[in-house]
């Protein structure tokens, strides 16, 4: 480790250990994303957060806008842990994991808004990411995989996917509309797990009629 990055760190913090700068940045402005919004924070306090000089940063990312994608990558990978953690209690093929999908989607988001809205809603560049792009469509694909289940299809069938983007619709409008306080704000007394319910069902129940069955 170099004097600059040495000169930069927390008084009397242990030496810093250059492997973990990277994932402690990207914790650090996890937090400040939080509090402050993706646009309310600079380098410097990000530097400040994680205990290391304002040049470390460069080390591992060209500027702040490369850092946002870093914790939009590492965001949209921990979604699609709990994605994955939420449908594992639950049978294959069962409407209670599709349920269980939702709710851990729109629980992610109102555990951690400002990451949220940073992965959906403030997407300039992300296309040109490959790594956000690809874990994404990996998250995606666990809703696809388990409609297929559920309807005992192709998990590369077209309809699994349509289906899926539909339910994917409703949780993503919902998860916005919960952690913009629309639902308090208009009194609506929500029972998510009704819901749930009763959009995946209303969505899934129907594919025999909407294929010509």
């Amino acid at each position: 480790m170099d004097d600059a990055e040495t000169a930069g760190k927390t008084p009397g913090r242990e030496t810093y250990h250059h492997g973990d700068l990277r994932r402690d940045l990207i914790a650090s402005v996890r937090q400040l994303v939080e509090t402050h919004g993706p646009n309310g924070f600079s380098v410097a306090e990000a530097s400040r957060a994680a205990g290391v000089s304002t040049a470390a940063p460069y080390k591992h990312f060209k500027d702040k806008t490369a850092i946002l994608h870093a914790v939009v990558e590492d965001a949209m990978q921990r979604m699609a842990d709990a994605m994955s953690d939420a449908v594992a209690p639950h049978p294959a093929g069962s409407i209670d994991r599709i349920d269980a999908l939702g709710q851990s989607y729109i629980d992610f988001a109102r555990a951690q808004p400002g990451v949220f809205r940073l992965m959906f809603g403030l997407t300039r560049g992300h296309e040109d990411d490959e790594v956000i792009m690809e874990r994404g469509r990996s998250a995606f694909r666990i809703v696809v995989d388990c409609v297929a289940d559920y309807l005992g299809i192709d998990r590369d069938a077209n309809l699994a996917w349509q289906r899926a983007y539909m339910l994917w619709c409703f949780v993503h409008g919902h998860s916005f509309l919960v952690i913009d306080d629309k639902t308090t704000k208009q009194e609506l007394e929500i029972d998510e797990k009704t819901l749930l319910s009763a959009v995946s069902q209303g969505i899934l129940k129907t594919v025999g009629k909407a294929a010509g069955d």
